[in-house]
C-alpha cells in the first residue's frame, strides 16, 4: 500500500485521490479553528503561496477530536480560514484522524512516521502535561497528539517527516524549501 492508494473527500462528499497529486510534495495536516496552534494557517499559507506553481500541495484536514476546537460545520470552517487567514488551499471535509472512524489515510501516515516528540519549551510542556492526563503512554504510540500535526510526502510518495504542532513553523518551512 502506498500514499496513493488513499482517498481524502470533499465538504461535498467527493473523492479526492491522492494519487492526483503524484509527483508533487504534499503537506498533510489536521487543523482546527480555535486552537493555540490555529495561526500555523498564515505560514501555511504562505508556504502555498511560495510552491503552489512548484508541485506543493496542502491537504487540509479539519478535526474535532482534541478538545472540541473545530466545532463548526465545513462551510464555517472554510469561511473562517479565508476570512481571517486568506487561505487558498482546499479543505477537505471533517475527519478524525484516531480511532474507529479515522480516516484510512491517517493509519498510513502514523505507520510510516510515529510520534516524534513534542521538543523543548513551554508548549512542550504544555502539550506533554494535558495529554498525561488522558494517555500515560502517549510517547510510546503513533496517535495523532493534537491539532496540526504535519506530514510531508515526497514527490515519490514517501512520507518523509512527522512535524508535531510544538515545532515552530520556521522549522516546517525550512524543511519544505529544502524538499522543493
Amino acid at each position: 500500500m502506498s500514499i496513493y492508494d488513499h482517498s481524502v473527500y470533499r465538504p461535498d462528499g467527493s473523492e479526492v485521490k491522492l494519487s492526483e497529486f503524484k509527483g508533487k510534495v504534499m503537506l498533510i495536516v489536521n487543523t482546527a479553528t480555535g486552537c493555540g496552534f490555529t495561526p500555523h494557517y498564515k505560514s501555511l499559507e504562505k508556504m502555498y503561496e511560495k510552491h503552489h506553481s512548484k508541485g506543493f500541495e496542502i491537504i487540509d484536514i479539519p478535526c474535532n477530536q482534541f478538545a472540541g476546537q473545530t466545532p463548526g460545520t465545513d462551510d464555517e470552517i472554510h469561511e473562517f480560514c479565508t476570512l481571517k487567514y486568506n487561505t487558498q488551499f482546499p479543505q477537505m471535509k471533517k475527519s478524525d484522524v484516531n480511532g474507529k472512524n479515522a480516516l484510512p489515510l491517517y493509519g498510513y501516515l502514523k505507520s510510516q512516521q510515529g510520534f516524534q516528540g513534542f521538543g523543548r519549551g513551554v508548549k512542550a510542556a504544555a502539550m506533554s502535561a494535558v495529554l498525561k492526563k488522558f494517555d500515560k503512554d502517549y510517547k510510546n504510540n503513533p496517535e495523532i497528539k493534537w491539532n496540526f500535526t504535519k506530514f510531508v510526502v515526497d514527490r515519490e510518495g514517501n512520507v518523509v517527516k512527522r512535524f508535531e504542532p510544538t515545532v515552530s513553523m520556521d522549522k516546517v518551512e525550512a524543511y519544505i524549501d529544502s524538499i522543493m
